[in-house]
């Protein structure tokens, strides 16, 4: 038995190549760390002189192929340079909060609280552009300035520089393939303004009086209105909001700055709802996932969010509990502000509402506090107009002489070949019936039905099938399954066949089953050969597992013509007539008509003919 205790072997070179290559998605992201740890620098000074304001420049030489930043921070000595530019994963700001040994951290001395690094790896970033570093700085008046050179190998040299002024410049020695950098200003300045617009320091370019961060953002800020915010907002963002949710709690979690409900409509329910976020100001991402709900995909904005944790890359936030936290805060506020909506600009509401109907009833489906604002402020198409779900309840009061149980009936069509058929059908009548016509709105009347506490609400298709239909809403009686001889002798209309008696002037009534004509078109394509076997299993399955209905049609045995055919027998002229009357029917509410039954259609028209003419010779 033996064992023995070895150190860690790192590979410098490797782990700076890691650092400089691989760590970050983005070429420019180099920039934002050397801003970042300027800014830090500023802070540290600003804690010991509150009267202090700092400032970084940045400046470029094609002629040479290097940018600069510069900041009139805190600087270094030589030891601190030593100890923490050449040390991977310590950096004063990570000392400063919290990270590192007791002894690194009591060799330092400030609060982290305004600092945004805090691993010890930004500095190292430089080397996805550049092949050397060289960082100059100055830490007071009384200490020497030190010089700081890295190449892409393992060893740093240190040695003192002329240096007049407190601070700190990092110079790149650009690489070949990014000299660019160091050519175009644009370049660099929307680098600054993608991750740097709203920091606290300003921040100037190849010596310009005219700082290129906006520093300044209404959202950030206290005692802006909301009609100010809205138009920061509409500039920034190139778009005119909806509405703006300002946004500043601190507890349970600190948030500072503003949503708004875009204009864009997004498709489908699918999209990810992204945020700008931002800690101590430095942008992080412009596109950070899951921190809104998920149903918010037309939300927009930007947040200061300092009690999340950024990411090792800076490129995102750390899924912890204090991102939950600021999850369910966010998912609170923006109810609040909807629900507020709802009880004081309820127009306004609507509006939003049926601009984004798709993906916000869509996502309705899942999210039950969601259905809950819905109720009053979506509205369904509806034989009596376009009606909210609570409008609907108080229209839909069960019969008490045909119903024992629910409180409320509420009707429904989900196919659109029938909208015009039926609101016929209800017209006329006291009762309504909803075309509940789009993918959702069918799941979504039944999640809101069964949302419902306070009373028994049933909601039923508007087919003969469903109970009380026949009685309630067409004013029929004794309605049932026609004789056999009669189903057979219509059964290539492919629909069930009931009769009953109701008002006289109409002598057939038809009515679709979506599912019915969803089966008859598959199976007019099966034998066309035109889909996938693949597909072909998956729909077969699907019908075994949930058969489909046929469409029904009602035969009216009070219609003077109905009444004499089914006295008579289908050996009847009559019979044929009516035969056309169920072809006819059905056709109105929308069936498809198929060979087949074209040609029973003409076999019934030369039948009659025959008999009112006689046979052509």
């Amino acid at each position: 038995m033996w064992n023995r205790r070895i150190p860690f072997k790192v590979d410098i070179a490797g782990i700076i190549e890691i650092m400089g290559s691989s760590l970050y998605s983005r070429l420019d992201t180099p920039i934002r760390e050397l801003i970042q740890n300027s800014h830090d620098a500023i802070m540290r000074r600003r804690s010991r002189d509150l009267s202090f304001q700092g400032r970084i420049d940045i400046v470029q030489d094609a002629e040479n192929g290097t940018i600069t930043f510069t900041d009139d921070g805190i600087g270094l000595s030589a030891e601190e340079a030593e100890s923490y530019l050449g040390t991977l994963g310590i950096g004063i700001t990570g000392l400063l909060k919290g990270r590192g040994s007791e002894e690194a951290r009591q060799s330092v001395s400030g609060s982290g609280d305004e600092l945004i690094g805090q691993f010890g790896i930004g500095l190292f970033s430089a080397f996805m552009l550049a092949d050397q570093l060289v960082v100059e700085s100055r830490k007071s008046d009384d200490v020497e300035p030190v010089r700081w050179v890295a190449g892409a190998g393992t060893e740093i040299e240190l040695s003192p520089c002329e240096r007049d002024k407190n601070g700190t410049s990092v110079c790149l020695h650009l690489k070949k393939d990014y000299v660019s950098f160091a050519i175009d200003p644009e370049m660099l300045e929307l680098a600054v303004k993608r991750y740097a617009d709203f920091l606290p320091v300003p921040i100037f370019l190849n010596g310009s009086s005219q700082r290129i961060n906006v520093i300044q953002a209404s959202w950030f800020e206290s005692g802006h209105d909301e009609e100010t915010i809205e138009l920061d907002l509409a500039s920034y963002f190139e778009e005119t909001p909806l509405d703006v949710i300002p946004i500043k709690v601190e507890k349970p979690v600190v948030i500072e700055g503003a949503l708004y409900i875009s204009p864009q409509r997004t498709p489908g329910f699918t999209d990810d709802s992204v945020v700008a976020a931002t800690i101590r100001r430095m942008v992080i991402s412009r596109h950070v996932q899951d921190l809104l709900p998920s149903w918010g995909s037309f939300l927009r904005g930007i947040l200061e969010l300092p009690d999340c944790s950024p990411t090792a890359s800076r490129e995102d936030l750390v899924r912890d509990g204090q991102f939950a936290r600021t999850k369910a805060t966010l998912a609170k506020i923006i109810y609040d502000h909807l629900n507020e909506l709802a009880e004081k600009q309820p127009a306004r509401l609507e509006a939003i509402i049926s601009w984004h109907r798709f993906t916000i009833a869509g996502s309705a489906l899942d999210e039950e506090p969601l259905r809950q604002l819905l109720r009053s402020c979506y509205r369904f198409s509806t034989t009596q107009g376009d009606l909210t779900f609570e409008q609907i309840l108080e229209r839909c009061e069960a019969d008490p002489l045909y119903e024992s149980e629910a409180d409320q009936v509420i009707w429904y069509n989900a196919d659109r070949r029938q909208e015009r058929y039926l609101s016929d059908v209800f017209d006329g009548t006291e009762t309504l019936c909803v075309h509940a016509l789009r993918s959702f709105e069918e799941l979504l009347l039944a999640s809101m039905v069964a949302d419902t506490q306070e009373s028994v609400v049933d909601v039923r298709v508007a087919s003969p099938s469903s109970p009380g239909f026949d009685q309630c809403v067409l004013g029929m009686s004794d309605m049932e399954d026609a004789s056999a001889e009669w189903s057979e002798f219509l059964s290539g209309t492919g629909a069930k066949v009931l009769w009953a008696s109701y008002r006289q002037n109409q002598p057939v009534m038809a009515f679709l089953n979506e599912r019915y004509e969803l089966a008859k078109t598959f199976e007019d394509l099966k034998k066309e050969g035109e889909i996938p076997r693949g597909f072909q299993r998956m729909i077969d399955a699907h019908f075994e597992n949930s058969p489909a209905d046929q469409n029904e049609v009602i035969l009216n045995r009070e219609h003077r013509l109905v009444k004499r055919a089914l006295e008579r027998g289908t050996r009847s002229p009559l019979a044929n007539v009516v035969r056309l009357l169920v072809s006819n029917a059905l056709h109105a509410a929308g069936a498809a008509s198929d060979r087949k039954t074209q040609q029973m259609q003409s076999e019934d028209l030369d039948w009659i003919a025959e008999v009112l003419w006689g046979r052509d010779t």
